[in-house]
């Protein structure tokens, strides 16, 4: 064996076990029984979710688009629910420096009209993080969330919370991602459910298909058997590739600008989301 051939196979990962096709079924029929276990218990907490109580929240706070300033319920486009992910957005910083998990759950929303079918509208509210209070500066800064979305090629509904954040998220830590729903009974609104950190995962769809695999997502967390590669420690970027969020990569190469405009390029780096 050469020296190459050495080093690869010292740093090839483990593998599973080799069984034939009759105990492979059988392994995977005993799994699918918890499978099957856990989807009905995901279908009951949906229930449980679907008869929670909830609270009103003033319809009429104040919101930035792209024509200007509209209002929470305007946002829901006259359908009866809305579902708002609210983006972590860093003002004044590169594209390079901003939330490397909101990029990766927002790039993963795509086709909407299923939503639309069920009288669902999905938007992005960007938060922004240590901004004066002050038209100006929402404005400059949602200009720069704005450039972010279109170098993205995202194409949802995407405003500005920051005139109304602290109202909208009354009680919860301001600067991390949340999902929350919302439902319209004529002009009055109301919040049903919100969730955080991997609550937001239901909009996921890479770490979901990474979790059928033999190897996961391949993170330090996980319960995995010995010599499983773990390619992303408890104390990295998951979500970064070579200083960025990895989808702005496939951006870059496609030849999109990440000049977002940015207002304060002398600020302290950006905090990092996980």
């Amino acid at each position: 064996m050469t020296d190459h051939e050495r080093a690869t196979a010292s740093d090839a990962p483990a593998l599973p076990a080799v069984v034939d096709r009759a105990a492979f079924q059988a392994e995977l029929d005993t799994l699918r029984m918890r499978e099957k276990a856990h989807t009905r218990e995901g279908d009951a907490i949906a229930a449980a979710r679907r008869r929670l109580p909830m609270v009103e929240v003033d319809a009429h706070l104040t919101l930035l688009g792209p024509h200007g300033p509209l209002t929470l319920l305007e946002a829901f486009e006259g359908r009866r629910l809305l579902i708002a992910y609210y983006f972590m957005w860093n003002p004044g910083r590169p594209a390079a420096e901003q939330c490397e998990g909101c990029t990766v759950y927002t790039s993963q929303v795509g086709e909407l009209s299923y939503l639309h079918s069920r009288d669902a509208t999905y938007a992005v509210f960007c938060q922004g993080r240590n901004v004066a209070v002050g038209g100006a500066d929402h404005q400059s800064s949602y200009d720069e969330s704005l450039r972010y979305r279109d170098f993205m090629g995202w194409d949802m509904p995407w405003y500005s919370a920051q005139p109304s954040l602290e109202a909208l998220l009354v009680g919860r830590e301001i600067g991390l991602f949340h999902l929350v729903c919302y439902l319209r009974d004529g002009d009055r609104v109301f919040e049903t459910y919100w969730t955080k950190g991997r609550g937001v995962e239901a909009m996921d769809y890479s770490w979901a298909l990474l979790d059928m695999t033999a190897y996961g997502r391949q993170e330090a967390w996980e319960d995995s058997p010995a010599g499983w590669p773990i390619g992303w420690r408890a104390d990295d970027d998951h979500y970064r590739s070579d200083g960025r969020p990895t989808a702005q990569w496939s951006r870059l190469q496609a030849g999109h600008s990440d000049d977002l405009g940015t207002t304060d390029p002398g600020a302290s780096p950006a905090p990092r989301c996980h």
